[in-house]
């Protein structure tokens, strides 16, 4: 099993990054808490890793520490929370913030993320209720320094580069395109590079 990759960081397009060692490209997906602590392009990372195997798939997950990457894998044992699911809440909320969220039961946080409904909501702080104590907080331990498709295409062509790499960001995410490009417009001001523009947007919908 792939446990951690140190190497260097090729491309990154969240939620996706191309980091390459030993002569390797690794496709990893990761979630935006962990996307904002990515290094430049062409500098070294360390992302701890969980690996997927599937009849039609063989998927790598990254996260820039521990604490994250345990996380996900509670979040993928409870009932109905797939990987994208698991990277569309850990993208939402930290891995403290969701913690708060269980142990103070607040679905109302919870259901304001794309894909989670009042009962997964609510079936989320049940089942992780027991399994917080399997999170070891490790917040230090971060990385190194179709005919929605069309509209989506016609969309990319009017905006500059960081806001295309946001939406692409976003609708990767869950969010409808419509709900992306409205929040996108209201928080975006001049200059704002991609990441800052894919936090400011996370932040609006929280």
């Amino acid at each position: 099993m792939i446990g951690r990759i140190r190497g260097i960081l090729i491309e990154k397009q969240a939620p996706e990054v191309l980091i390459e060692a030993g002569g390797v490209g690794y496709d990893i997906q990761i979630p935006m808490t962990s996307f904002y602590q990515l290094p430049d392009v062409g500098r070294e990372a360390i992302i701890y890793t969980h690996f997927v195997v599937r009849e039609d798939a063989q998927l790598l997950f990254g996260f820039a520490n521990k604490s994250e990457r345990s996380l996900f894998r509670e979040l993928i044992k409870a009932n109905g929370v797939g990987p994208k699911m698991a990277l569309t809440i850990m993208s939402g909320m930290s891995v403290e913030q969701f913690i708060q969220c269980v142990n103070f039961e607040d679905v109302s946080s919870l259901v304001k993320l794309p894909g989670v409904g009042k009962k997964t909501a609510e079936r989320l702080v049940v089942e992780m209720r027991d399994r917080l104590k399997n999170i070891a907080l490790t917040a230090t331990e971060h990385v190194s320094l179709p005919s929605e498709q069309q509209s989506i295409e016609s969309t990319f062509v009017s905006l500059n580069d960081s806001k295309q790499e946001a939406l692409s960001a976003l609708l990767a995410l869950g969010y409808k395109n419509a709900q992306a490009m409205q929040v996108i417009k209201a928080v975006y001001q001049d200059d704002m590079s991609s990441e800052q523009l894919i936090r400011e947007a996370l932040r609006a919908m929280a």
